[in-house]
């Protein structure tokens, strides 16, 4: 269908709409090598899965535009995650902060499915252009790799016990630095905030990058689970429950906060 139409950082675009391109780190290499070309979409298809693949033509490519219309070679595919909006042709688009919500926890050990929680709820909002919000599960070495993908801030959201009343949502910034190769071990089915940090910090010292602000809004949880139990618990308790609502106000918060504060500035694009 040519005139479905698909959100892309709380904007709903369709054919003839401008994005620029922001490919996954787990692209392949020629899709990573547009990172930052602008492009116009010619057409959201849809899998057999029901996920939506966005079909565009770059700019400045007249093989391309001569070769992507109706549906022919020229195109390249991006998940809606993987774009932002752009200006008209021929207006450069400012400079804005790339910032990551990333929903971390496991769904199946009660409350600390919080972080995954706020993620679907913000999925629910519009939110400003640059801003992506993925639910990371336990997928750690996934997380760490994402965080070296030009983000300005990450935003990460999961349960975290603080000596608080169940449901107390708060904010920290941790100091990255202070994370040594020591807990840099990957975890490939895991996700200890701390280890993913410290390893995202390793392949960003490795790679010559840089990694980007890390603010933490924390839940704390009513029922923590080790996750050797016999069984599952699928479901927050009632404070942690209550609480999501707040945790997404205050995520929408600290989004306009980063966004004002690098208004004029030079972010990563």
């Amino acid at each position: 269908m040519r005139d479905r139409t698909v959100p892309v950082g709380g904007v709903r675009l369709g054919r003839g709409g401008r994005v620029r391109l922001r490919p996954s780190p787990g692209a392949d290499i020629l899709d990573l090598a547009l990172t930052g070309r602008t492009a116009e979409i010619d057409a959201v298809e849809e899998d057999m899965e029901g996920r939506l693949h966005v079909a565009v033509v770059l700019d400045d490519d007249p093989a391309g535009i001569d070769l992507g219309t109706g549906g022919q070679m020229g195109h390249r595919f991006f998940s809606p995650e993987e774009l932002e909006p752009a200006g008209p042709p021929g207006e450069p688009a400012a400079p804005r902060a790339r910032i990551l919500v990333a929903g971390i926890g496991n769904v199946f050990l009660a409350d600390d499915g919080f972080g995954p929680a706020v993620a679907e709820a913000l999925r629910e909002r519009p939110l400003p252009g640059g801003v992506h919000v993925a639910d990371f599960g336990i997928r750690g070495m996934d997380l760490a790799y994402r965080l070296l993908d030009g983000y300005d801030t990450a935003v990460l959201v999961d349960a975290a016990p603080h000596g608080q009343p169940p449901g107390t949502v708060s904010v920290i910034e941790p100091d990255a630095g202070a994370f040594d190769d020591a807990h840099a071990a990957p975890e490939v089915h895991a996700m200890d905030p701390v280890r993913t940090l410290a390893l995202a910090r390793r392949l960003a010292a490795d790679g010559g990058a840089g990694l980007p602000r890390v603010l933490v809004v924390g839940c704390e949880p009513l029922v923590r689970m080790r996750g050797d139990e016999p069984d599952v618990a699928v479901g927050l308790s009632e404070p942690v429950r209550r609480a999501v609502g707040e945790a997404v106000e205050l995520v929408e918060s600290l989004v306009e906060e980063v966004l004002t504060e690098n208004t004029g500035k030079e972010v990563n694009r």
